[in-house]
C-alpha cells in the first residue's frame, strides 16, 4: 500500500489514520479566512520531507483580493514561490525548460469577479467558453511540467461558492483536470497536451513517464457559512464534488464558553480510520496547530 501523505499539521495525521492516501482527492471546506490557505501550504511544504519536492497550488480565485499564497509560503517556510510563466506551450523544450514547471499559477487573475454564468451574462458566459480552451492547455502543462519532474502533491485554492455548480466556470475546469489530469495516465495527459507533436516526442514521454496513483489533491473550498456545526449539517448530495471525495474536513468557528474558537472535524475519510472528534486548531506564523 502507498505511504499515507502527511499533512504537514502535528497531530491531525493521527486523526486521519496515519495522514491523507495517495490517488484521493480531500477537499477543506470552510470560510474565508479560517485557515485553508495556512494547511494547504502546510501540504505542500511537507513534500520536501517525504517526496523530495513540495507541492504545487494551483489558484482558481477569479476575484481581486489574494489568496496570500507568496506571502504566507515566505512567512511559514522561507519558501519563495515561482509563478508559473504565461508563455506558449513549446513541445521541443518542454522537458528541458526549467520555466515548465512554476510552483504557483492564478489562472484566472485577470477577473475581478467570480466566474460563473450568473455573474457574467450571456455575452461574457460565452467568451469564456471561447478561450477555455487556452486556459486547459496552459493548466496542463502546470501541472504535466510538475508531476514528470517528481512532485505528488497539488493544492486547488480559490474555489467560490456557487449556487449552481453547473453555471461555474471554476467548477467546469475542476471537473476537468480532476478525470483528464490528476487521475490519468500520465501518457494520455501527454497526449492531450502534446496532440499532434506526440508521436515526435514519444520516447522522453515514456522516459517521463509518473505514476498518477502516487498523487495527492487537495482542494480549498470557501463556505458561506463560518460556523463548524453548520457545516457539519450540510446535506451530501450525489454528484458534487463533497460527496466524490475520498476525505472531507470542515474548518469553522466553534463556540467555547463565551468566546468563539476554531475547530474542525473530519466528516469523511474513505478506507481509513479517522477521529470523530472535533478538532480544536489556533493560527500562528508557522500555520495550523492543533491545541
Amino acid at each position: 500500500m502507498n505511504a499515507r501523505l502527511s499533512t504537514g499539521v502535528e497531530g491531525l495525521d493521527a486523526a486521519l489514520g496515519g495522514g491523507l492516501i495517495p490517488g484521493t482527492m480531500t477537499v477543506v471546506v470552510g470560510a474565508s479566512g479560517i485557515g485553508k490557505t495556512q494547511l494547504g501550504l502546510q501540504f505542500c511544504d511537507q513534500g520536501r520531507r517525504q517526496e523530495g519536492r513540495p507541492g504545487v497550488i494551483f489558484d482558481m480565485s477569479a476575484r481581486i483580493d489574494s489568496q496570500c499564497h507568496v506571502p504566507y509560503a515566505a512567512r511559514m517556510f522561507s519558501w519563495t514561490l515561482q509563478e508559473y510563466p504565461d508563455m506558449p506551450f513549446t513541445p521541443d523544450t518542454f522537458f528541458d525548460d526549467p520555466r515548465s514547471c512554476g510552483d504557483h499559477l492564478r489562472v484566472f487573475n485577470e477577473q475581478g469577479r467570480r466566474v460563473t454564468q450568473r455573474e457574467m451574462g450571456f455575452d461574457g458566459w460565452h467568451d469564456w467558453q471561447a478561450v477555455l480552451a487556452a486556459k486547459l492547455e496552459r493548466t496542463i502543462a502546470f501541472l504535466y511540467g510538475n508531476f514528470v519532474r517528481g512532485t505528488r502533491r497539488v493544492v486547488v485554492d480559490g474555489i467560490e461558492p456557487a449556487d449552481r455548480p453547473s453555471e461555474s466556470i471554476q467548477f467546469e475546469l475542476l471537473e476537468y483536470i480532476y478525470h483528464q489530469v490528476l487521475r490519468k495516465d500520465s501518457q494520455w495527459v501527454a497526449r492531450d497536451l502534446f496532440r499532434q507533436s506526440y508521436r515526435a516526442h514519444a520516447e522522453a514521454i515514456e522516459r517521463h513517464a509518473y505514476d498518477h496513483g502516487q498523487i495527492g489533491a487537495m482542494l480549498l473550498s470557501t463556505s458561506h457559512e463560518t460556523m463548524l456545526d453548520a457545516l457539519v449539517e450540510r446535506p451530501l448530495v450525489d454528484g458534487d464534488m463533497l460527496a466524490g471525495a475520498n476525505t472531507l474536513i470542515y474548518m469553522g468557528k466553534i463556540r467555547d464558553g463565551g468566546r468563539l474558537s476554531r475547530g474542525l472535524f473530519i466528516a469523511k475519510h474513505r478506507g481509513s480510520a479517522c477521529s470523530d472528534e472535533i478538532l480544536r486548531y489556533t493560527i500562528d506564523d508557522r500555520g495550523l496547530r492543533l491545541d
